[in-house]
């Protein structure tokens, strides 16, 4: 199956599965995290990971040409960036 695709097409399933990775490593994170403190609780890496993924996941739509796959990864980057600004601001105010 890979010997009929380009090096432009493996790059481009590796810039998508390397999404794909780091989006499964925010919910590893958030599980791992909340079991250590006996709670749900969202840690920051879970935020950069999300973002990491999605940007990449972005790229990966975007090359696909797949409209649906970009509305949906776009909308989360903004979210995503949106949070870790209201961390950011958390933090500076505790200082």
């Amino acid at each position: 199956m890979l010997e009929n695709l380009s090096s432009t097409d493996i790059l481009i399933l590796v810039i998508g599965f390397t999404g794909q990775a780091m989006f499964f490593m925010r919910f590893f994170v958030q599980w791992l995290y909340s079991e250590k403190h006996k709670r749900s609780l969202i840690p920051t890496a879970f935020w950069y990971f999300s973002l990491g993924g999605s940007s990449l996941l972005l790229i990966y739509a975007i090359i696909k040409r797949d409209p649906v796959f970009i509305v949906g990864q776009s909308t989360g980057f903004i979210i995503y960036i949106r949070n870790l600004i209201l961390i950011k601001r958390e933090r500076q105010k505790a200082e």
